[in-house]
């Protein structure tokens, strides 16, 4: 079956306030975002636009399970985790700088993958979240690290990582 994706760029060049669209095709956040902030309507010819349930591949029936409850993270659920990336250029602490922070705030780290080649070091840590740990602050704080060219760490939540890793 084929589907069609309506983008941010088809909102900015469409030229009307409204945008018809088939009942299967996939707009885009970013186009939705663009279509409220110019005040465009979105609607299929049934009426008010939702996004397609997932119809393809052998998961099609878990994704639809699945991911509607894909959670905006804010803040954890015990046993929910986050995966921490990062890389750089390798120095003497920063596995204790970006564990320092994870300490400080009360983190459990799960399981630690850490790899040095030529300079440079790739990281990965599995991290454990509770309902105490706001998530953006978490990810911000973490972010922070490193500088603009010594090294970069990046938070995702583990069902975020899970889900892109499926495919």
């Amino acid at each position: 079956m084929s589907r069609q994706y309506l983008t941010a760029e088809d909102v900015e060049n469409a030229g009307s306030m409204e945008i018809v669209v088939d009942e299967k095709t996939i707009v885009t956040p970013q186009a939705l975002e663009v279509a409220e902030a110019a005040g465009i309507s979105i609607r299929t010819a049934a009426g008010s636009y939702s996004e397609p349930t997932p119809d393809r591949g052998p998961d099609a029936s878990f994704a639809m399970r699945g991911l509607p409850q894909l959670p905006e993270p804010s803040a954890g659920t015990p046993g929910e985790g986050g995966i921490v990336t990062a890389f750089g250029k390798n120095r003497q602490g920063v596995l204790a700088e970006i564990t320092g922070v994870l300490a400080e705030l009360g983190v459990g780290v799960l399981d630690v993958s850490q790899k040095v080649v030529g300079g440079h070091f790739h990281m990965v840590l599995s991290i454990e979240l509770t309902n105490s740990h706001d998530f953006r602050d978490l990810q911000e704080r973490l972010a922070c690290l490193g500088g603009s060219d010594d090294y970069l760490v990046q938070l995702m939540h583990d069902r975020v990582f899970r889900f892109m890793h499926r495919i």
